[in-house]
């Protein structure tokens, strides 16, 4: 039986009925919408950096559903991606066409393997300068920094202390406006 690898153009002929479909590497992954604490916790941190990356003027951030066009057959939807004014040209009209800056998932009981392997691997091999995993259950934020082809856990946000993770080292993150 021959594996059937679908692109870019069989991804973006993919009805909308409400669910997000990503592609790695030519196979569909599908999952349901996230749950309201997924929501919730995403919506503080997006409004946390939107503040500091426009303040500073750093780039661009977007949230879920941003298509980043990895390759022909990797289109991923992060929760949040943060694209650094380098990397402007990346951003056009499909969605971000090569890797973001940073890459955050936040995680869900339906999408937790996927983030922390799937993922993690997929935003490794295309050179995904820094990834984040927020796992609202745990209250914790891992950050990680890509180092010879992988990940190494360079940040972590857990208990009532503010910390700065990269690539945003000037920003303490404070876990009360987060966990909200």
């Amino acid at each position: 039986m021959t594996r059937v690898l679908l692109t870019y153009a069989d991804y973006a002929a993919l009805p909308d009925v409400g669910r997000r479909y990503e592609l790695h590497e030519g196979e569909l992954s599908v999952a349901p919408a996230p749950g309201t604490r997924h929501q919730r916790v995403k919506i503080n941190l997006f409004a946390i950096l939107l503040s500091h990356v426009r303040a500073n003027r750093l780039g661009e951030l977007f949230d879920a559903p941003t298509d980043v066009i990895l390759s022909d057959h990797t289109v991923v939807q992060p929760d949040i991606l943060f694209i650094e004014d380098r990397m402007a040209a990346r951003v056009t009209e499909r969605g971000i066409e090569g890797a973001p800056t940073l890459a955050i998932e936040v995680l869900s009981p339906s999408t937790e393997r996927i983030d922390r392997q799937g993922k993690l691997a997929l935003y490794a091999r295309h050179d995904v300068p820094y990834y984040w995993i927020v796992d609202p259950a745990a209250r914790v934020v891992e950050a990680s920094t890509l180092e010879g082809g992988s990940y190494r856990v360079t940040g972590r946000l857990a208990g009532g202390q503010s910390v700065a993770l990269p690539p945003f080292d000037d920003l303490p993150l404070d876990p009360a406006a987060l966990w909200v």
